[in-house]
């Protein structure tokens, strides 16, 4: 009896050791696929990131189409400010015969958009992590569908603002969703261009937008401004049936340990000439970042956003983003600004629509210089430029624009300038940098947060904007610029400080970095190790 106690006793040591051996086993192989994945990432090509992930291609650009349709809706909430056939019908009289929306009003517009678009962000934050990326852009887009009924039957200013309130639910999660889509679905070299994306697809929108108000601008009536809103009805459900077929984030099914059907979707994202071991080194490199992530306890809470070392994660990710909106207060009001500053309507509807055109220009350009230059001293460059000449702004803001008309000319062409190297620097690269930050655990929030706190930044804004440059408020003008350039200076010395460069860099080594506390400016200098989790300079 003893003697077969011993004997099972013996058997299940070495069925222990066995399982031991071959976790072990497991874990070298895991390791193994993932530094080859990397390998293979940090020396793939534009050209072959494209022929290997074409479907990533077609389903990004899909996700990112939903940003035309936000951008082309955006596009009326300060546009038919300006609008006459909508001053008209919803503004008051004023004393020179003329009809203008309160200075009070269109704070609360604006306002309203940017609230609705916070409650948005932060229930995508939770939303998605819960059910996925599709079935959020889905439901969002039905919303949106429901929503514009009110705002295309708004019988009063107040009905008006109820209904871009709610409309700023679903472009909430458009503006993060789209982007964390197009960085989890492809490969690093792809990267920035997918997610640049995002801004070409904003200014197409916007383009769309003004071009739509500009048309109608010499129309009088309710559908002079009817039409362009039930115009928003085009896109919604051929963009919903896309997505439905769409396959769902891998990074997201890796979190949720679903590695099977991690499998299905990188074969539906990758050519169909690509190797298992490919797609099994691919799955391991994710398998190993996750890894990483809960050795450094990254769960997936807002609170968790805050603690250790994503701590520093979550100040870079919000403050690039904040940053857009603090550079660019002057030219998002532009069409309004001219306008008060005593240009007619039409020629400020052509400086909007040159202004967009620029943007579509800008993020090509983009497109070319990222490759060479990095993320880093894009952004620095563009905050640089826009600081510098918004203080000129305000310097031609001194003399009287009534007396002196031409400066208004030359303060649009300064505008236009600005909007032009906004959307090769800041605008595009901005949704590049905040989805290479974050944790993978903590991608979808942090975006969502660092979105909310941009649209804090654009209540502000929207707040103060219409008050600074309206004749009948404060009647700032064109030397608001000396205060948006004070904080626009605040801007370039923080991320000169406090912005790492991310380029060529995977998911993984980014945790690396973060968890061996690299100074920020240190970033491109240092060479990775994923299998030791060490970092060594070049």
């Amino acid at each position: 009896m003893a003697e077969h106690q011993e004997d099972v006793t013996d058997r299940g040591t070495t069925t222990v050791i066995r399982e031991k051996d071959e976790e072990y086993a497991v874990a070298i192989d895991t390791l193994k696929g993932a530094q080859r994945a990397t390998e293979d990432e940090h020396g793939m090509t534009l050209r072959e990131g494209i022929r290997k992930y074409p479907k990533a291609v077609f389903w990004s650009v899909w996700f990112s189409l939903a940003l035309i349709m936000e951008g082309f809706d955006h596009a009326f909430v300060t546009g038919f400010f300006s609008f006459p056939a909508f001053q008209e019908r919803y503004g008051k009289l004023e004393s020179d015969g003329s009809y203008q929306i309160p200075a009070n009003l269109q704070s609360g517009i604006s306002n309203g958009v940017s609230a609705g678009e916070i409650a948005g962000l932060l229930i995508n934050g939770y939303v998605a992590d819960l059910i996925g990326y599709r079935w959020v852009m889905m439901i969002c887009l039905f919303l949106m569908t429901a929503f514009i009924f009110l705002q295309f039957f708004a019988t009063s200013i107040y009905m008006y603002m109820g209904a871009e309130i709610l409309l700023g639910l679903p472009w909430g999660v458009f503006q993060t969703l789209s982007t964390t889509y197009a960085a989890e679905v492809c490969p690093n070299v792809l990267r920035p261009y997918l997610t640049m994306l995002v801004s070409l697809c904003w200014s197409v929108g916007y383009l769309l937008g003004t071009g739509v108000l500009r048309g109608f601008l010499n129309s009088s009536g309710e559908w002079a401004y009817r039409i362009p809103f039930a115009l928003q009805w085009a896109l919604p459900l051929p963009l919903a049936i896309g997505i439905y077929f769409a396959p769902e984030s891998p990074w997201w099914l890796t979190r949720k340990g679903r590695t099977h059907d991690v499998r299905k979707v990188l074969h539906r994202l990758r050519s169909t000439d690509s190797s298992e071991a490919d797609i099994e080194d691919t799955v391991a490199m994710m398998e190993h970042t996750v890894k990483i992530e809960n050795e450094m306890k990254s769960s997936s809470t807002y609170w968790d956003l805050f603690k250790g070392v994503d701590l520093r994660r979550t100040e870079i990710t919000v403050f690039v983003y904040l940053i857009q909106e603090l550079c660019a207060p002057l030219v998002s009001y532009i069409v309004y600004f001219l306008e008060q500053a005593g240009l007619s309507s039409s020629v400020s509807f052509d400086f909007g629509m040159g202004e967009y055109s620029l943007a579509i220009i800008g993020v090509f350009i983009a497109w070319f210089l990222v490759p060479r230059t990095g993320r880093r001293t894009l952004l620095l460059t563009g905050t640089g430029f826009i600081t510098l000449t918004t203080f000129l702004i305000g310097f031609l803001g001194i003399p009287s624009i009534t007396t002196h008309p031409n400066i208004g000319y030359g303060i649009g062409s300064i505008l236009l300038i600005q909007y032009f190297v906004l959307f090769i620097t800041i605008g595009p690269i901005i949704y590049t940098i905040v989805t290479e930050i974050p944790s993978n655990h903590l991608r979808t929030k942090s975006v969502a947060l660092a979105r909310a706190v941009y649209n804090v930044g654009a209540l502000i804004y929207g707040q103060l904007m219409p008050h600074m440059i309206q004749t009948a408020a404060w009647n700032w003008g064109a030397k608001s610029g000396f205060l948006c350039g004070g904080v626009m200076a605040i801007s370039f010395v923080w991320a000169y400080f406090r912005l790492p460069e991310t380029k060529n860099r995977t998911f993984a080594e980014m945790d690396i970095l973060f968890k061996n506390n690299i100074n920020a400016r240190d970033f491109e200098k240092k060479k990775v190790d994923i299998v030791t989790e060490t970092v060594s300079d070049e």
